[in-house]
């Protein structure tokens, strides 16, 4: 289960700051983003090597989209179509709305079920499909939301339960000044000391199993795409193992 945490301050130099880790299995082989797309030069993204698609990217207009598995839904499936498409479809569009218009009368029968998150520095949504029809799309309020396999801010998640709080809570970051240090903190985690909570309730989870927490983004979109360009940090294994990385996006 992939977990995704957005803060929105609509008022804000940043107004939307979105953290990311992305689970999955360790043989399903990807690359760290970057614009692999030639048919879409202005997409930064990372690459899933085995169906081409991405779980999270961000194009030149200020665009971030990612998507995750719905519980009980990891992996491919025979007919179904790559759900890593909808980000790259989504990251088409110059802006959220747009977006969102173009992707809500898809078939969500076309593919196994899934969460999308998409995103400018004025709006946000959630996009479900549980893979019978219509998706339904909510828009994401200011403030900080969680999602991951289930529904945006669904305490039936022990993840969301245990740690949403904690990002309520928590110095939000502050990317002028490069400091994300309770954020990155809280997207290591393991899980609480509570001797009930299961290894789901880990924002990060050892891979050493087969299975596990891959790699891990911070960004930030600016108010102002004029004056700055977006921030993407990324670390390229469990966050917490391995360090974060500036990823240029910059347009060459």
């Amino acid at each position: 289960m992939c977990t995704v945490v957005i803060l929105r301050r609509p008022a804000a130099a940043w107004p939307l700051i979105l953290a990311a880790n992305r689970d999955e299995r360790v043989a399903r082989p990807w690359q760290a983003p970057g614009r692999h797309w030639p048919d879409r030069p202005d997409v930064v993204a990372g690459r899933d090597e085995l169906a081409g698609g991405t779980w999270l990217g961000l194009n030149d207009s200020g665009v971030v989209a990612g998507v995750m598995n719905r519980e009980g839904s990891l992996g491919p499936a025979p007919r179904m179509r790559s759900r890593g498409e909808l980000a790259l479809e989504a990251l088409d569009h110059a802006d959220a709305d747009a977006a969102v218009e173009a992707l809500r009368h898809l078939d969500g029968k076309a593919y196994r079920p899934f969460n999308l998150v998409i995103a400018d520095n004025r709006d946000a949504y959630w996009l479900k499909s549980i893979g019978d029809g219509p998706l339904l799309v909510t828009p994401i309020e200011p403030g900080v939301s969680m999602l991951t396999a289930r529904d945006l801010n669904d305490t039936s998640s022990a993840r969301i339960a245990a740690f949403l709080p904690l990002f309520e809570e928590a110095e939000p970051p502050d990317p002028e000044n490069a400091n994300w240090d309770r954020w990155q903190a809280l997207m290591a985690a393991g899980r609480p000391e509570d001797p009930a909570s299961s290894s789901l309730t880990s924002m990060a989870i050892d891979p050493s199993d087969g299975y596990g927490t891959l790699s891990g983004s911070l960004i930030a979109l600016p108010r102002d795409m004029r004056q700055a360009r977006p921030v993407w940090r990324f670390c390229g294994g469990r966050p917490g193992t391995v360090p974060y990385e500036d990823v240029t996006t910059k347009i060459a």
